[in-house]
């Protein structure tokens, strides 16, 4: 499985969705997941979710350090390419022009994260912080007109970020780098079928419920469980 790191927004849903939709289960789970919880997991790699807050506020959600430390590919995205810089020793800092909405990446030396794609992109930004220089050992892989560093790479440590949203339809080839890391970087499998759960499920809940009555709640909203 993919284990997809929530810093507090839909983002991480999104992603969850996109992974899953590619035959790869992923499982969300909370910013302060401890690496002994991670490891229990046996997941294939890690990626941590964008969010609204700043790395350097007083109360930012901060994933312990560790996580990096594990031997599992990491990618961040948004937020957590500026959290992988912070914990490696990188810097970011909240810049006075702001990225929104469409913007074209140039890559450069694509890398593993970023194979396939073409020179010029489309993606989709949503962030006023940007990684101004990345820790030792990571590579730059691609940028815009407004973010010098917007994708980046250390194969060494497979960490991996970009500061755009794959996940998102406005980003085209967001897929394409999503598989890039589930498949090529973390050699996830294709062995997970919604079609196959439902019915596993639907068998388990009538098992457990028989003849009682349920109730149940639910949320709203096309990332939640409705």
């Amino acid at each position: 499985m993919i284990l997809v790191v929530n810093f507090g927004g839909q983002y991480a849903h999104l992603i969850a969705r996109r992974i899953r939709d590619m035959g790869v289960f992923s499982e969300i789970v909370p910013y302060d997941i401890s690496p002994a919880e991670v490891l229990a997991k046996k997941p294939a790699g890690i990626v941590f979710s964008g969010g609204p807050s700043s790395v350097y506020a007083k109360n930012a959600p901060l994933s312990d350090p560790k996580l990096l430390q594990l031997g599992i590919p990491v990618l961040g995205i948004c937020y957590g390419l500026q959290l992988i810089a912070k914990q490696t020793h990188g810097t970011v800092k909240n810049k006075p022009m702001k990225e929104y909405g469409k913007k074209i990446l140039r890559t450069g030396k694509k890398g593993r994260l970023l194979k396939g794609l073409k020179d010029r992109e489309q993606v989709w930004m949503s962030h006023g912080d940007s990684v101004e220089q990345p820790g030792k050992g990571f590579s730059v892989l691609g940028s815009t007109d407004g973010c010098r560093i917007a994708a980046f790479e250390n194969e060494s440590w497979k960490w991996y970020g970009v500061q755009f949203h794959p996940e998102v339809v406005h980003t085209p080839s967001g897929n394409r780098i999503l598989g890039n890391f589930v498949f090529d970087i973390c050699k996830a499998k294709r062995d997970y079928n919604v079609k196959s759960l439902v019915r596993s499920l639907t068998s388990e809940i009538l098992q457990t419920v028989g003849n009682n009555a349920v109730i149940m709640g639910t949320s709203g909203g096309v990332d939640s469980t409705v």
